[in-house]
């Protein structure tokens, strides 16, 4: 038994904070049934393609169940009720209004499914007057000041690496709220509507910036703060062959161990002027090879390391010993790539013998709309 065997989850979600949250409740053991258009669903078709489907689909869709069905037409969503009347989730991501107009709101769906627990993922959210603008991940940390705090500088402006208001700001807590609400239902025997918004959610990321600035009256500026490169004990150092050490010696043991190892002159370890020190532990880094550093850090207790690429990542040995890409998602030609590493406990989720594959559009509909 896994801990959501037995739950039945509706998708209508599509690209990736809605399903991103229903593959961890499928990974846990949540049957997850995907509501898709006739042609499927938009991440299908991104590039690159991996046999019939995008690569991207197949990561995010592993183990789910497909369903295509035409909501505009009066005979799709009648064909949909019987699967609404034994849901336990439904999972939507449209802006503030569209599932109402297909017939298909919390409260429509409660009057068909009393226990069923809504959740409705959006930029805004359900209220307040951007409720209806279109945004995109960038925007939403832009808009809740997340993006200012560290954004390059000068012409050098940083897009950051990953979509944090899709995955941290909606899938994470879209899935906390679901089970959440699980709980609560087997309590009371109601289920609820979620309104889970992307911007709202980016906040407990700057919870640092919002005490500052509310304590002292100095809010931190671009890549100002101690955690946004601020000073020499945490930032990025090019070494001499173009790799990258990342420098995190904040505790004062750690600093003083940094200190050691790259031979410091005591004027700048004291960091009277922090530019000046920055300057010059980027002087020193910048006068050796990566392969100098990694080697006289390795068993050194200074938390600096040097950067990886996603494929050496993969390779290294740390995460092999974890098992985190052990599980494999298999496609109709029998290839097969490693699955994404999600944040549920391995003894919740299958074993990895066999590649679980992503559905086919509208594989299930037999079975599933009989």
């Amino acid at each position: 038994m896994r801990p959501l065997d037995g739950i039945l989850v509706l998708d209508f979600s599509t690209l990736l904070p809605g399903p991103m949250a229903t593959l961890l409740l499928a990974e846990a053991g949540a049957e997850v049934v995907k509501i898709e258009r006739p042609g499927g669903e938009d991440m299908r078709h991104y590039q690159p393609l991996w046999g019939k489907d995008s690569v991207n689909f197949a990561l995010l869709n592993r183990g789910k169940k497909s369903v295509v069905l035409d909501l505009k037409n009066p005979n799709g969503h009648a064909r949909l009720e019987p699967l609404i009347k034994r849901a336990d989730v439904i999972v939507e991501q449209f802006r503030p209004g569209v599932m109402g107009r297909l017939g298909l709101d919390y409260d429509s769906v409660a009057g068909i499914n009393p226990h069923i627990v809504y959740c409705s993922i959006t930029g805004y959210g359900q209220t307040g007057p951007k409720r209806d603008v279109a945004g995109h991940d960038l925007n939403y940390i832009g808009d809740a000041g997340l993006l200012a705090l560290s954004m390059g500088q000068g012409d050098n402006l940083v897009v950051p690496p990953a979509l944090i208001a899709d995955i941290a700001g909606a899938a994470y807590p879209a899935v906390i709220n679901i089970l959440l609400a699980l709980a609560e239902r087997a309590k009371t025997g109601k289920g609820r509507h979620l309104d889970v918004a992307m911007t709202d959610n980016i906040f407990p990321f700057m919870y640092w910036a919002l005490g500052e600035g509310q304590a002292t009256g100095r809010w931190p500026g671009n890549g100002t703060s101690l955690v946004t490169g601020g000073t020499a004990r945490y930032r990025l150092y090019r070494t001499r062959d173009g790799q990258v050490l990342a420098a995190a010696p904040i505790e004062q043991r750690f600093w003083i161990n940094f200190v050691r190892i790259i031979a410091l002159e005591p004027e700048f370890a004291e960091e009277k002027d922090p530019a000046a020190t920055a300057a010059r532990v980027a002087e020193i880094i910048g006068g050796e090879d990566a392969a100098t550093w990694r080697a006289r850090f390795e068993g050194e207790d200074c938390c600096c390391s040097i950067v990886q690429t996603a494929q050496e990542a993969m390779a290294d040995p740390q995460f092999a010993a974890r098992g985190l890409f052990a599980h494999k998602v298999i496609n109709a030609a029998g290839d097969t790539v490693a699955a994404v590493p999600v944040p549920v406990n391995p003894a919740f989720r299958v074993k990895p013998d066999q590649p679980v594959p992503t559905p086919a559009l509208g594989a299930d509909n037999d079975e599933l709309l009989k």
